[in-house]
């Protein structure tokens, strides 16, 4: 019997909403995000970001630092709980 996916934890859930935060801030559609990131070498398609953010797709340390550099960020940004 296949492995049921690990759920988004605590620290996924803070991360998929400063992802959301941080790109609706910068002006950018999930389109324009996922379009930088495939650019930098990750490739990722606005579903799979769509995912991400909606909490339905676990964001692995790859695309975390992938989805940084495309919002001009530090990884730890996205990692931080910001009030």
């Amino acid at each position: 019997m296949p492995e049921s996916p690990l759920g988004i934890g605590p620290a996924g859930v803070l991360t998929a909403r400063a992802i959301t935060r941080a790109r609706t801030a910068r002006g950018f559609a999930q389109r324009q995000l996922a379009e930088r990131v495939s650019a930098l070498g990750r490739p990722m398609t606005i579903t799979m970001l769509s995912r991400i953010e909606c909490r339905q797709r676990r964001c692995d340390i790859d695309d975390l630092i992938a989805i940084a550099a495309a919002l001009g960020l530090s990884p730890l940004a996205l990692l931080v709980e910001t009030s």
